[in-house]
Order: C-alpha cells, then sequence, then structure tokens
C-alpha cells in the first residue's frame, strides 16, 4: 500500500495530501482563468485589426503568442485533470503508490508533484509499461 494509502487511517497523513492537492488545484484553476483571460484578449485585439500573419511584421509574434497562450492553458487544463485523478485515488487508499510498479512513491516526490502516478524509477525508464490494474 501506499504512503497516504497505509496512512489513510491517520487523519494528518491523509489531510496534508488533500490540502496539498487542493492548493495545487486552486493554483492551477487560477492559473487557467488567467490565461483564458489573456488568450480571450490576444483574440479580441486581432479582431479590431485585419492581422495578415504572413505579411504584417507583427502577426507572426501575435500568432506565436496566441498559439503559446493557448498551449500553456491546455496544459493548465491538464493538471486540472490529474490533479482530480490523484483526489480520487486518494480516497480509494491508492494516493502515493506507483502505477507501474506497484511500490510506494516517496513523499518528497508527492511533495513537488503532488499528482504524481509512478516512483522515480518508472519514471526514468519510459519502457516500463504501466502495471496491469
Amino acid at each position: 500500500m501506499t504512503e497516504a494509502g497505509r496512512d489513510r487511517h491517520d487523519p494528518s497523513a491523509f489531510a496534508t495530501a488533500r490540502a496539498r492537492l487542493a492548493a495545487d488545484r486552486a493554483d492551477t484553476l487560477a492559473r487557467a482563468a488567467a490565461l483564458s483571460r489573456d488568450f480571450d484578449a490576444i483574440v479580441a485585439a486581432n479582431a479590431l485589426v485585419a492581422v495578415d500573419d504572413e505579411h504584417d511584421p507583427e502577426g507572426g509574434s501575435t500568432a506565436f503568442e496566441r498559439s503559446h497562450v493557448a498551449a500553456l492553458l491546455a496544459r493548465a487544463r491538464e493538471h486540472l485533470e490529474e490533479l482530480d485523478r490523484a483526489l480520487e485515488r486518494l480516497e480509494q487508499g491508492l494516493y502515493g503508490q506507483c502505477e507501474g510498479c506497484g511500490g510506494a512513491i516517496p513523499p518528497e516526490r508527492l511533495e513537488i508533484r503532488p499528482a504524481a502516478t509512478t516512483c522515480v524509477r518508472c519514471a526514468s525508464d519510459p519502457r516500463r509499461p504501466p502495471r496491469p490494474a
């Protein structure tokens, strides 16, 4: 079982993991909202002018900026999904258990990456297939 899963009956370990995930989720939601506002502002600014990305000297940078913000927003949304899955694993008593080998994910890794699903060894070996469910 996992550190948090093993300590599921230890309210402090469970609460600490939940608080860490909730804080990361709140930060990510705020970042996604800001990125969404930025993206909307870029689109709105470009709607006011006839931008020809190919011939306008500013067009390339505007397209890059729009694309960059869109990619950051997509990553923030993916991270929210990862955090939601981590909260589900926490409720199921599986949080902190490596999906690759079944071993415990070190608490230091979970502190840095609260949504981590693999231990360091499995994460560093891309050839290692996920463990069957």
